[in-house]
């Protein structure tokens, strides 16, 4: 969530930053500084009265003492009407301080400077292609029917067992599975990410916290009885581990890992690009958080970016990143780096991970901050980014080290698949 101070130091900046969205926020924005402006008025009005209470309450006292008994019970009686008027006032007060609260809940962060203005990702930037695309002398095939060839992931059952988007892994599919999380979480304790077990289901404040909720396209799994929802990612309890915390002093860098299964409705979602393990309900990822001094953040996104590229060069992996738009932008972000594997049997680019910083955005609904120098306190910078989500992963894998007699397991894996070749 934006800060109102922001909005009040200068609107004219953030209506023009929201333009790479390619938003219009001048309604909203107008609104808030106008909502903000009629709950400071009130809350002046409103701490106002406090203070002539309090005044007249110590001279009650004094009047009593001194035997002026007629003017004391006067001074109560004015005391009577202000705090009805207080009552009354309190309600406007709230009532205002939430109404603030719903219009910059409907507010996206500003991106960066450097993020291109667009609508959607056609309007990505290229930064970097790292290798070739594979070349194959033979048919290649696609990972649903390798999947199928090689007995590795059984997508019927999982429609009978649960439905679409919930496939079911075994043998060597679940070894692969396996190892891929095992590997990921060793690379991120060599770079010295902390390693948590997170809950799966968070409440409604984890979700309002980094920015989930208010949940507008219905993405995420809510259990109604008792008011939880299934998380999409570890980013949420990770991140709500340091919601309405104080970190003590300006020497901080916190740096988590967590692997969990990752629970996503993806309402729309059809068509030839979803078949496969390309898009599902439920799947497998190990999350990096970062919680930052805002001087170091962007070093620690360069960080972050490097660490992604890292694991796909083990992987053996054809791949780009991309600095996205504006407009294909999360919700949350200010900038935001997509990394995308290259499918030679499917020929077509696969999102495997988004590296993003938030600055302030996700911390001020977070009351997430630090104490400076001053003593005063500061908001954190939080950061977050796959590391790496495993469906396209596989695919990737089955598809771009297949051979016409198997499919070859790249050298940085075997040593936690224990063994060498799918065939």
């Amino acid at each position: 969530m934006l800060e109102i101070t922001r909005i009040r130091a200068d609107k004219d900046a953030v209506i023009e930053g929201l333009k790479t969205r390619m938003i219009d926020a001048t309604e909203v924005v107008n609104n808030i500084v106008a909502t903000d402006e009629s709950w400071r008025a009130k809350k002046s009005e409103l701490d106002s009265i406090a203070a002539e209470m309090n005044k007249i309450s110590k001279e009650i006292g004094m009047l009593f003492k001194e035997g002026k008994r007629d003017e004391a019970d006067a001074a109560k009686a004015k005391t009577a009407t202000l705090k009805e008027n207080e009552k009354n006032l309190k309600a406007e007060v709230d009532a205002l301080e939430n109404e603030l609260q719903e219009l910059l809940y409907q507010v996206p962060n500003v991106p960066q400077s450097i993020v291109p203005a667009g609508k959607s990702e056609e309007d990505n930037v290229t930064v970097e292609e790292i290798g070739t695309p594979v070349q194959f002398n033979f048919d290649a095939l696609p990972h649903w029917e390798l999947a199928d060839k090689f007995g590795l992931i059984d997508f019927e059952t999982g429609v009978k067992v649960t439905g679409a988007g919930f496939p079911i892994y075994k043998g060597k599919g679940a070894k692969l599975q396996r190892a891929l999380i095992n590997f990921f979480l060793m690379e991120a304790d060599k770079a010295g990410y902390e390693e948590f077990i997170p809950p799966h289901v968070v409440n409604e404040a984890s979700g309002y916290g980094t920015g989930q909720l208010p949940d507008k396209e219905g993405q995420m799994y809510h259990v109604g009885v008792d008011d939880l929802y299934l998380i999409p990612t570890a980013e949420v309890p990770l991140t709500n581990i340091y919601r309405d915390v104080i970190l003590p002093n300006e020497d901080f860098s916190i740096k988590m890992t967590g692997y969990t299964p990752c629970f996503r409705r993806e309402a729309g979602s059809y068509g030839k690009d979803v078949r496969g393990l390309n898009r599902l309900h439920q799947f497998d990822k190990v999350e990096i958080v970062r919680i930052e001094h805002p001087n170091n953040s962007e070093k620690a996104l360069v960080e972050m970016v490097d660490h992604i590229k890292g694991l796909l060069e083990k992987l053996g992996l054809h791949y780009r990143v991309l600095r996205l738009c504006g407009g294909d932008l999360g919700f949350t972000s200010a900038i935001t780096y997509d990394f995308e594997v290259y499918s030679a049997a499917q020929g077509r680019w696969l999102e495997v991970s988004s590296v993003s910083c938030f600055e302030t955005f996700q911390a001020n609904r977070l009351k997430l901050r630090f104490k400076g120098e001053d003593k005063k306190t500061q908001l954190c910078h939080t950061l977050n980014g796959s590391a790496l989500a495993l469906p396209r992963i596989v695919a990737a894998l089955l598809e771009n080290h297949q051979t016409e007699d198997g499919i070859m397991i790249p050298e940085a894996l075997r040593p936690f698949t224990g063994f060498d070749k799918i065939d």
